[in-house]
């Protein structure tokens, strides 16, 4: 056993009309962290989120008018006094041991820099495309590399000093964007080590609905990710960057323009067949693990999503690389960050 103290942590949670999901976040706080020290920063919010936990009797800092999750993060870790920053989104729940397994991996850990969880496997919210997405999530970090390769803002640990001193989250984004994904690579070009631990896991309470779904992985997550991978380089073959999934993307994409040609030329539909299933082998163990979980008619129902999951993904990967490259030539512009309402 380490003879080194066990670090004090700083748990930081970015409100913005936090609603119901943030009430059980603040519940599951008061059971299972009450030992840490808690800062709730209240972002802009119009529905008195503060209020709920100033109630809870945590410590609140307000901004007026909404930053962003990457400011709002900033500031609580500024003014926290932990060894280590844990950062948790204001729509999850932590479990009994969360805590535990923070202060853990970081006391037997000194090397380590940062680490990351996932959602678990039993989302809040019981709608089909909340269960989907939120356990494709859950699969995508249970299933990729311990030795992580970004990090993750809605269960993520960092050493309060070397977040600090990396100048924490960029706030140019001022929406829930790759703000996390982006700290993770100066974390990693900074030669530090990020952890991907499995048994880490928080219970994500988001529903998703088609229209906030598409909206949110194209807009806030693809289209940025997809300029953040050109700028630093970043083709790592790790979560959702994996080689099988680049291969997807390219076979979904094929089966799509084989059914178009199918209105030209017959001999198409065998095309269409066949690219289909090596796109269906290759993803086999995913649809495994729907069925496992939800049962094989939920598995049948991921297929589509899954699909087209990756046909909106290469259409932001082609658009993001053609904006990376024009802002590139002409020096003098920069590109927007787009800033696009989450309601």
């Amino acid at each position: 056993m380490s003879s080194l103290r066990l670090p004090n942590v700083s748990v930081v949670v970015p409100v913005h009309n936090g609603g119901e999901s943030f009430r059980k976040c603040l519940s599951s706080l008061i059971s299972f962290a009450s030992q840490a020290e808690i800062i709730v920063v209240a972002d802009g919010d119009t529905d008195q989120s503060y209020r709920l936990a100033e109630e809870a009797g945590f410590r609140v800092l307000r901004i007026p008018v909404s930053g962003g999750p990457a400011k709002a993060r900033n500031l609580g870790a500024k003014s926290a006094q932990g060894d280590i920053l844990f950062f948790v989104d204001a729509d999850v729940t932590i479990a009994s041991d969360t805590l535990e397994q923070v202060v853990a991996l970081f006391h037997n850990k000194p090397d380590l820099a940062a680490a990351i969880g996932s959602y678990d496997d039993m989302p809040g919210a019981p709608n089909f495309l909340s269960q989907y997405k939120n356990l494709f999530h859950h699969y995508t970090h249970q299933t990729g590399a311990t030795e992580a390769s970004t990090f993750w803002g809605a269960c993520g640990a960092i050493r309060r000093d070397i977040f600090l001193k990396l100048g924490g989250f960029n706030e140019n984004y001022r929406y829930p964007s790759v703000e996390d994904i982006e700290l993770g690579y100066r974390l990693k070009q900074a030669g530090y080590r990020i952890e991907l631990c499995k048994t880490l896991q928080v219970k994500h309470l988001k529903c998703w609905k088609p229209v906030n779904l598409l909206r949110a992985e194209f807009f806030y997550r693809a289209l940025p990710w997809t300029e953040l991978i050109w700028r630093n380089r970043q083709f790592v073959n790790d979560l959702n960057l994996k080689t099988s999934s680049r291969a997807s993307l390219l076979l979904a994409y094929g089966f799509l323009a084989a059914l178009l040609g199918t209105f030209f030329w017959t001999g198409a539909v065998a095309i269409a067949f066949l690219l289909a299933l090596i796109f269906l082998s290759i993803n086999f163990p995913v649809y495994r693990f729907f069925q496992q979980k939800r049962g094989l008619w939920f598995a049948y129902r991921t297929i589509f999503w899954h699909w087209l999951y990756f046909l909106y993904g290469g259409l932001a990967f082609a658009i993001g690389t053609v904006r990376y490259y024009w802002f590139s030539r002409h020096s003098t512009l920069k590109p927007k960050l787009l800033e696009i309402s989450e309601s």
